[in-house]
């Protein structure tokens, strides 16, 4: 457990209480879809910078057991890769998610393909934007903090992260990303200075860290780094990059923010790395390093200081966790519980579908907790599975001359998911000497990405020979 001071625990204590409170005065002008679901499409760039960034870097506590692990290898297989992927949506689809003046992916993929692309296309995306990994962190946080046991701190950190969700919709999402924005920086700022004085200085660091922590590879395989060269595609179907930019107030605000945004994922890239450079310096055999941050935290902040970076964490998780969690329950009441309850279409209606979709949400994240309780395996996981059925229908759906039959789309987006997850199951039914022992030694998404690309360019060829 983490020794906090009075201090320390007023000062979370008041972060909570900030957060409820810009949450809680959020209003919406108006009950109506556009309004709940993308704050009526206003918002401005910084605020589409702080919240998309936010956002998008919640799992912090995954990132530190990811630096302990592997050093710098960990920067180039988790944050380079989406690097490459988020310019690549800036400069082809940010100003097209824009202008087509959708809610959410299933919707576009519905005008494009049809109801049941778009049924299939929101339960995927229903399992990618799970916030099970934010809701864990954050519970490990507070347990960490407070002593309170794990499985009473998950349910306490959902419940305070989404209550305000339920009125405020997209615009207290906004609101309370704009104060954490600022938070999660300001966690990282405080704690390097620190370390440079109780550790090491920033080139005694490199000097004394064991060779293999400074490898840009690690000693991973090929095929383990092109997995997480093609979870950097994420950044391509990741539901919260379409839905801010469908709430921007203009296709420039939308590329402008994204490329911005990118600036800033790498400041903070570059703090979270280096801090958890100085914990593989500091801890030479840490039991568990999902630990990583909250353990360098404990040994080198004094009270009174050390609450702030824990506040920066916590911003960073729940920031992430309250987004995902509105962005699965949008999905559930925009794109499946109308397909459902097909008498039920009128806004009023869809926002009370998305605000039970919120509950539904919270107890199926819980319960992925209990049977995944990893971040990175979470990560890789559902990335894994999830991403091939999604990237071909997504990316198509934009350009017209990679458009094809919806019965091709829909075939290879279930056949990418049903082949990844043979193998996902496969591998872990037959370890051998405790390791997974996947097919061939091929890793799930190869076998779902490559049946899904062979699927679609038989709808390719098919569409042009019948137009000649």
């Amino acid at each position: 457990m983490i020794k906090f001071s009075l201090t320390d625990y007023i000062l979370v204590g008041l972060y909570f209480a900030i957060a409820l409170y810009i949450g809680l005065k959020s209003k919406n002008t108006e009950n109506s879809k556009l309004q709940y679901l993308l704050a009526g499409r206003t918002l401005t760039l910084p605020a589409f910078v702080a919240t998309l960034v936010s956002t998008f870097y919640g799992g912090i506590l995954g990132v530190g057991e990811f630096v302990y692990i592997g050093g710098i290898s960990s920067w180039f297989l988790y944050a380079f890769p989406f690097y490459i992927f988020v310019f690549l949506f800036a400069i082809f689809f940010a100003k097209k998610v824009r202008e087509s003046n959708f809610f959410t992916i299933p919707e576009k993929l519905e005008k494009t393909y049809g109801k049941k692309v778009s049924a299939f296309s929101g339960l995927m995306v229903f399992l990618l934007i799970t916030p099970a990994p934010y809701i864990f962190m954050l519970g490990v946080l507070v347990s960490l903090i407070t002593g309170i046991p794990f499985a009473y701190s998950t349910v306490f950190c959902l419940i305070i992260s989404t209550v305000f969700l339920f009125k405020g919709g997209l615009n207290a999402d906004v609101n309370v990303n704009k104060y954490e924005f600022i938070l999660m920086y300001l966690g990282f700022l405080v704690i390097i200075p620190f370390c440079i004085s109780n550790i090491a200085s920033l080139p005694e660091l490199f000097s004394l860290l064991d060779p293999k922590y400074l490898s840009m590879t690690g000693d991973y395989s090929l095929q383990y780094i092109l997995v997480w060269f093609f979870i950097g595609a994420w950044a391509i179907v990741d539901p919260s990059f379409h839905q801010r930019c469908y709430a921007a107030k203009d296709e420039k605000t939308a590329r402008n923010g994204v490329l911005i945004s990118l600036i800033f994922w790498f400041i903070f890239d570059t703090l979270t790395t280096i801090t958890g450079l100085y914990a593989i310096l500091h801890f030479n055999n840490l039991e568990n390093p999902v630990y990583a941050y909250p353990m360098l935290a404990e040994s080198v902040l004094p009270e009174g200081i050390k609450s702030i970076f824990f506040i920066g964490l916590i911003a960073t998780i729940m920031s992430t966790l309250h987004s995902y969690v509105f962005i699965s329950g949008s999905t559930m009441g925009n794109d499946l519980f109308p397909k459902i309850f097909k008498n039920r279409k009128s806004d009023k209606d869809k926002n009370l579908f998305t605000q039970i979709g919120l509950v539904i949400t919270g107890v199926i994240s819980l319960l992925i907790i209990y049977l995944i309780p990893s971040v990175v395996s979470m990560w890789y996981t559902i990335g894994s599975l999830v991403i091939p059925a999604l990237l071909i229908s997504v990316i198509s759906s934009y350009y017209n001359g990679l458009q094809i039959k919806s019965n091709f789309i829909l075939t290879a987006m279930i056949f990418s998911f049903l082949i990844s997850l043979f193998s996902f199951i496969y591998g872990n039914v037959n370890t051998l000497d405790g390791k997974i022992n996947y097919l061939f030694g091929i890793e799930p998404m190869y076998p779902g990405l490559f049946i899904g690309i062979i699927i679609f360019s038989i709808g390719l060829i098919n569409k042009y020979k019948f137009s000649e």
